[in-house]
């Protein structure tokens, strides 16, 4: 079923290029070494999708979340999870109020545009359970009242891959709930030198809006107008069909290391994430360099390798260029 869609409009083109421009510009003025970071964020804001962010402490994650939120005027709220975390502290909870006799609603944490889970790993499976569904209805329960969370709703969750010590693992459905995963590494010596230069000027004490919320709706109604041509689709579709068959088109060199392939989430992402990086690029149409632009982000933690992959040091972007590689591009 092909949805008639109205075209996009030069006028409507061109504002948008100025909202992600200026959006852009004022990340980059204020992180130094993650602009693929910054471009993730703003994919995830532009679909109103979900974000994970796999690094070692001090990248810049909670930092690179703050500054999006400032850009764009939104509100921020930080929870640090804790094995002894509970989701009502999270979502809220209602407190009986001894002067009314009734009990008041304390909506929690959650209610915000933009929310950074800190170390989501570390929380108890029952409370990242009670953060999934909110990220995935968009709304709490709380004493049989129904509450819808801000609109944009984005979740901004971090883990730490080296310290698993006490902590409880995110689920593969889990996992697939969030529409990008990056990995950050450490910057370079520029960078870092940079980043002293930036901490010393002061630069982050101050912050200013160079977007409102509502150019971020209209970013998000006007990215889900751009043209994908029925090929592209196809393209997206024949690439996480190759994840679940990677026996048939990869060398047993590689394939041996595949243990599960991507879900029909993936090929949604890819679609969402495609228009999005179009619209950023100012185009009103899709390319198929706008899907292969976040496949590692969308596939690396959608495709499950085995042990042999993580023994022989092999690495999910390795496997995720060989699946791509291997479908023909339209």
């Amino acid at each position: 079923m092909q949805l008639q869609r109205a075209e996009i409009t030069q006028e409507e083109l061109s504002q948008a290029i100025a909202i992600t421009r200026g959006i852009n510009t004022y990340y980059e003025g204020k992180v130094v070494g993650q602009s693929y970071l910054g471009y993730a964020l703003l994919v995830s804001i532009m679909t109103n999708g979900h974000i994970l962010l796999e690094s070692v402490p001090g990248l810049a994650k909670t930092t690179a979340a703050k500054v999006m939120t400032e850009a764009v005027s939104g509100k921020f709220s930080r929870i640090q999870c804790t094995p002894d975390l509970l989701p009502s502290d999270i979502i809220g909870t209602q407190t009986y109020n001894m002067s009314t006799n009734t009990f008041d609603t304390k909506i929690g944490p959650v209610n915000a545009n933009f929310v950074l889970l800190d170390e989501v790993n570390r929380s108890s499976a029952k409370t990242q359970s009670a953060m999934l569904e909110a990220m995935q209805e968009r709304k709490v329960s709380i004493g049989g009242q129904t509450y819808a969370l801000p609109d944009p709703f984005v979740v901004i969750a971090t883990q730490n891959p080296v310290e698993q010590e006490g902590t409880y693992l995110l689920s593969e459905a889990q996992l697939d709930r969030f529409l990008l995963k990056v990995k950050l590494n450490y910057p370079n010596t520029e960078n870092e030198i940079e980043i002293l230069n930036r901490i010393e000027a002061n630069i982050y004490s101050e912050g200013h809006a160079v977007a409102s919320l509502d150019d971020i709706r209209f970013l998000q109604k006007l990215s889900k107008r751009v043209y994908m041509d029925p090929a592209i689709k196809k393209y997206i579709v024949d690439i996480v069909q190759a994840s679940r068959m990677t026996d048939k088109i990869l060398p047993p060199a590689l394939s041996q290391y595949v243990s599960m392939g991507a879900s029909t989430r993936a090929a949604i992402a890819f679609m969402e994430a495609a228009k999005s990086v179009a619209l950023i690029n100012g185009r009103n149409y899709c390319t198929p360099d706008d899907v292969k632009a976040m496949r590692y982000a969308i596939l690396g933690h959608r495709i499950m390798l085995n042990f042999a992959a993580m023994a022989d040091g092999i690495k999910e972007e390795t496997i995720i260029d060989a699946i791509v590689g291997a479908v023909k591009t339209p």
